[in-house]
């Protein structure tokens, strides 16, 4: 645990309820992940002023409304490329699902996109991905792309080629601006080129060159075509975690308001220790922000036990912590598959799996703390609060880095037996 967390629990159960107003911004900025927060500036500063002035009620409503914001929002995600690009093959990467799965983006060398085509994800339904033909094509003409598509509704534009991009891509991006949104270049098929400049250059050939060269040609060919300061992100839809998709993925988080870049960050796939961390991060900030919802609560006499400490409830968070992560029972078996073992081995690595194990505690000190805490709800202030930020706190603190450690450990497994295979 962070010292500057214990610390700060220390002093909160010593000193009266204003320390956590006083505290909670300081504290709140240490858990924030390097890609942004869920809270808003200005909602931040509105808790930290309606606690500092004692209106608990008012901030447990701002703290709620937010974290609903952030769980219900709605992210609409469009892709847009000619035929053979990858982009279909992109969009059933971002959403966790092989080409062959039912409700796959469609795939081919022909054009397989002639309208506009949405994709829900399959773990979280309010994020959509439009699959988009590329502009030029009879229905779509760059003068009335936007307008044609709907362009209003979608939080960013992800243009996508496996070669250069077109003048059409160019003054597609142009009228994005204009209207306001974001987009974003990305070059596919990354590693195709790599493959086939080794087996034809085996002497000569450095990866790293052949890409810069590749990110260069990129960088030039849309400077040509009119456009300025270009970014320019290199994927592998077959492997996400190299070349360029981790900076996307951040880059993307930041540029998302604050409270839809929590969803974001849950549907990402566990590719990497660092996407990982990314949601560990949200997640844990996420935790802190119930936490102080529930010591707000516990002020007030006699609350916590109105609400009560639900262990189904406790049981459902295990499991969502587990569903963002990889690691419901669907994504277990087809960790099993992949790794060509039974269910039950893959089990018996993943310690989250067991969630009396991990809320049991019959130390005779725990049973003191249960009365102590059951005393102090029935006259409420600092002490109870305290209690109850503490419980909360703690145990899905503890859910959570079991699961993201379970994470790593299967995420490891997967890298080596796919590093024998090849």
């Amino acid at each position: 645990m962070d010292q500057s967390i214990v610390d700060f629990l220390k002093n909160s159960s010593i000193k009266n309820f204003q320390h956590l107003a006083n505290d909670f911004m300081p504290h709140y900025s240490t858990l924030i992940s390097k890609v942004g927060g869920i809270l808003s500036p200005e909602t931040l500063s509105n808790i930290q002023k309606d606690l500092q002035e004692g209106k608990l009620n008012d901030a447990v409503d701002k703290i709620q409304e937010s974290l609903a914001a952030a769980e219900n929002c709605i992210l609409e995600v469009a892709v847009i490329g000619e035929s053979g690009t990858g982009k279909s093959s992109f969009i059933n990467a971002l959403r966790g699902v092989s080409s062959e799965e039912e409700g796959a983006a469609n795939t081919g060398v022909v054009e397989t996109t002639m309208e506009k085509t949405p994709y829900q994800h399959p773990k979280y339904p309010k994020v959509t991905f439009w699959d988009l033909p590329g502009t030029g094509t009879p229905n779509f003409l760059p003068d009335t792309y936007l307008e044609t598509v709907g362009f209003t509704s979608y939080d960013f534009f992800i243009i996508i080629s496996s070669s250069r991009f077109s003048f059409n891509d160019a003054l597609l991006a142009q009228k994005i601006k204009e209207e306001g949104k974001k987009f974003y270049f990305v070059r596919t098929k990354v590693d195709s080129d790599l493959y086939n400049e080794e087996v034809t250059k085996p002497k000569s050939f450095k990866r790293e060159r052949v890409l810069q060269q590749i990110r260069d040609n990129c960088l030039a060919n849309l400077s040509n075509i009119g456009v300025p300061e270009p970014c320019i992100f290199l994927v592998s839809n077959f492997n996400l975690d190299n070349f360029d998709f981790p900076r996307l993925q951040e880059t993307l988080l930041k540029d998302l308001p604050a409270h839809k870049r929590h969803i974001f960050a849950l549907l990402l796939p566990t590719f990497s220790e660092a996407s990982i961390e990314i949601k560990r991060d949200f997640l844990k900030e996420k935790i802190w922000l119930d936490a102080v919802k529930s010591a707000s609560l516990a002020f007030v006499p006699f609350m916590p036990i109105i609400y009560g400490f639900d262990l189904p409830e406790q049981e459902k968070c295990l499991k969502d912590y587990r569903q963002h992560f990889g690691l419901d029972d669907m994504s277990i078996e087809e960790i099993a598959e992949k790794l060509g073992t039974s269910i039950q081995g893959i089990k018996t690595y993943i310690k989250s799996l067991d969630f009396w194990q991990l809320v049991k505690d019959d130390s005779i000190a725990a049973k003191a703390r249960s009365c102590a805490e059951c005393c102090c709800s029935v006259n409420g202030g600092a002490i109870s609060a305290v209690f109850q930020l503490l419980k909360v706190y703690f145990l899905h603190l503890k859910f959570l880095d079991t699961v993201a450690n379970d994470a790593k450990i299967l995420l490891h497994k997967t890298s080596k037996r796919a590093g024998d295979m090849a």
